[in-house]
């Protein structure tokens, strides 16, 4: 085990970390534009999110700077109490260990994942996807140089490139402590880890998100909500899949008409349950199986619900316990929606795109947790810890 690096060290390694990725920022991208030609693949999401531009070296600089300036994550206490014989009794937050991170093709979380582990004190070990490998070495031998420079031992940051059947064997067996897994990435790396993983595994990432738009609805916000949701960025967990109107809406069918033509605008595949196709004369869905499944592409379904409670059962049946957002301009009744509705993050006349550490406040986030332990919705710097008892006596018994 290695024992907790200073909070100066570890600020230290991150400031300096920032420096680099500025210095071999050219580098960086032109390493990258080798993965992205060997990448031959036809995921529009996943060569999105392999690309290194700018603005991604930019956003990983800047999640550097960030994180070294925040508050030392470990060693928060949490609670105090003095016993009647005079036990001191604190809880105090302390670091994981080791966190190990599988995820696919995103640079990035090599930096901005790998900060977050590192700032609250934990050994990392980095399991990246084998198409973005030279972006993934470059940026790792960037986190060896910040360490040596510090005298830090570069074994606290740890690439494992590993291929599919060597990461089963590591994640049954592993060779080294883990105390943490955190898959980034698709539904089947995060099953893949869960069935194999031998530690405590945080699921992240899966999304299906839906928009109901309630009968009280301020339509033009509907409309901007819905198109920002589908379409800004289609191959994050955020992104928007599903859209419920109530019937009850004022001539919902012309509302449906104005949502296709702005959703065709975009080259959105639109397709309807029953009552939404025969307004609109788009596709039938073939089986409500599909109201469980995450799109990750141009691709929507809209359904029509007679209730705000009938909303709330078909969210809570089909989606993927990530985010929902009610349009009403009725508080109470938004309200009602988001203590009913059973998702991380549950939103009022906002887009869903906004689940995010960084727009939290987070300042960054490691994963987008779905589970309900031990922290759910963003986890950022200050959830990535586990805690431990102080008891100080003088000689008591029980």
């Amino acid at each position: 085990m290695n024992t907790l690096l200073s909070i100066e060290k570890r600020n230290a390694v991150l400031s300096r970390m920032a420096e680099l990725l500025e210095q071999e920022r050219a580098n960086l991208k032109s390493i990258n534009q080798q993965d992205m030609s060997n990448y031959s693949g036809d995921d529009l999401a996943m060569e999105k999110r392999l690309l290194v531009d700018d603005a991604k070296v930019d956003a990983m600089i800047l999640s550097m700077q960030q994180l070294a300036s925040q508050e030392d994550p470990v060693g928060v206490e949490r609670f105090h109490f003095v016993h009647d014989n005079g036990l001191k009794i604190t809880n105090k937050t302390a670091a994981f260990g080791t966190i190990m991170i599988i995820y696919e093709s995103r640079p990035d979380v090599t930096v901005e994942a790998g900060g977050i582990a590192f700032k609250s004190g934990n050994k990392i070990l980095l399991k990246g996807g084998k198409e973005s490998l030279l972006s993934n070495l470059k940026i790792v031998s960037l986190w060896h140089q910040a360490l040596e420079e510090n005298n830090i031992s570069k074994d606290w940051v740890e690439y494992l490139n590993y291929d599919r059947i060597q990461t089963q064997a590591f994640l049954e067996n592993p060779t080294q402590r883990v105390d943490l897994i955190v898959p980034r990435g698709g539904e089947q790396l995060i099953a893949f880890t869960k069935k194999h993983a031998t530690c405590p595994v945080i699921v992240s990432g899966r999304g299906n998100n839906f928009v109901y738009i309630n009968k009280e609805a301020d339509l033009q916000k509907a409309m901007d909500i819905i198109i920002n949701g589908k379409t800004t960025n289609i191959g994050v967990c955020n992104a928007l899949d599903k859209v419920l109107i109530d019937s009850k809406l004022p001539n919902w069918e012309d509302f449906a008409a104005k949502l296709v033509a702005e959703l065709q605008k975009y080259k959105v595949e639109i397709l309807g349950d029953e009552r939404f196709s025969k307004a609109t004369n788009l596709p039938q869905i073939e089986s409500d199986l599909i109201w469980y499944e995450e799109f990750l592409n141009y691709k929507i379904v809209v359904g029509i619900v007679d209730s705000n409670e009938e909303a709330v059962a078909k969210i809570n049946k089909y989606c993927g316990g990530h985010s929902a957002s009610i349009i009403t301009t009725n508080d109470a009744v938004a309200q009602e929606f988001m203590e009913q509705v059973d998702c991380a993050a549950v939103y009022q006349n906002a887009s869903t795109r906004f689940t995010d550490g960084g727009q939290f406040g987070l300042g960054g986030e490691l994963a987008i947790s779905t589970d309900k332990l031990h922290q759910r919705g963003p986890i950022g710097l200050q959830h990535l810890v586990t805690n431990k008892w102080y008891i100080y006596g003088e000689g008591q018994i029980r």
